[in-house]
């Protein structure tokens, strides 16, 4: 599975994120804006809209939604607070780099496998923690993120977007369906709980956590808390047709 990373233009230095996003979000806002003067909105008696200034540019913005789970780093060294992998993003959404005289986050390029490279830079980040372990430190963060895209000529921005396009076709993935994934447990047992974790299990069976939904369906499960350990589940096709 690609997974998405992030990679600091000045540096070189790669973030990998430990999944792919559930969604990507892309929002396109045009150079366009009421006209207005030094007292107000300007408005035209008899238009059925008010008069628009057409300034150029715009910005685009893509808004994403990680995951990040100590139980899924694959590594010798797990750290004990899942703070220390999200903490550098936090450190792009800072104003740590210089220009023309002034401050700014650093450029940073969101690269997802062939399908996604675009330069940005981190206007806004939130995070929400959960899985917190006897001492209060978090294993898990629900970490949302919004990059905003760099200026560049609105021709090679075409040009790439038409890229983009292409290389997702070409590397599109054909389901394969048939494989098999077996529930592991955790060691708990309390009541109507198996202590297997099904999104863990759909992140082995389908490579993305969310959709675990999709495997309870494909393997008749109505309640994915009583998955006994040890269970051998089908993994659907990657395109969710039986």
């Amino acid at each position: 599975m690609d997974r998405v990373a992030f990679v600091v233009d000045a540096t070189g230095e790669r973030m990998d994120c430990l999944l792919n996003p559930e969604t990507l979000e892309v929002r396109r806002l045009a150079g366009v804006r009421p006209r207005a003067t030094a007292d107000g909105r300007l408005v035209g008696a008899g238009l059925a809209d008010d008069p628009l200034l057409f300034t150029g540019g715009g910005h685009t913005e893509l808004v994403l939604d990680l995951v990040f789970d100590l139980g899924l780093v694959e590594s010798a060294t797990v750290p004990d607070d899942v703070r220390a992998i999200t903490g550098r993003l936090w450190q792009l959404a800072e104003n740590s780099s210089q220009q023309y005289g002034g401050v700014r986050p650093p450029l940073v390029r969101l690269v997802w496998g062939k399908a996604w490279n675009l330069p940005g830079v981190i206007a806004a980040i939130s995070e929400r923690f959960d899985a917190f372990d006897a001492y209060g430190a978090p294993r898990r963060s629900w970490l949302r993120l919004k990059l905003v895209r760099v200026a560049e000529p609105a021709d090679v921005a075409a040009r790439s977007f038409d890229a983009e396009l292409a290389a997702a076709a070409e590397a599109a993935p054909v389901p394969t369906p048939g494989g098999a994934v077996q529930a592991i447990g955790d060691g708990r047992t309390e009541p109507d709980f198996s202590g297997v974790r099904f999104d863990l299990l759909a992140a082995d069976a389908i490579g993305n956590p969310f959709r675990w939904r999709l495997l309870a369906e494909h393997n008749a499960i109505a309640n994915p808390l009583s998955v006994p350990p040890g269970t051998v589940l089908s993994a659907p096709p990657l395109d969710g047709r039986p």
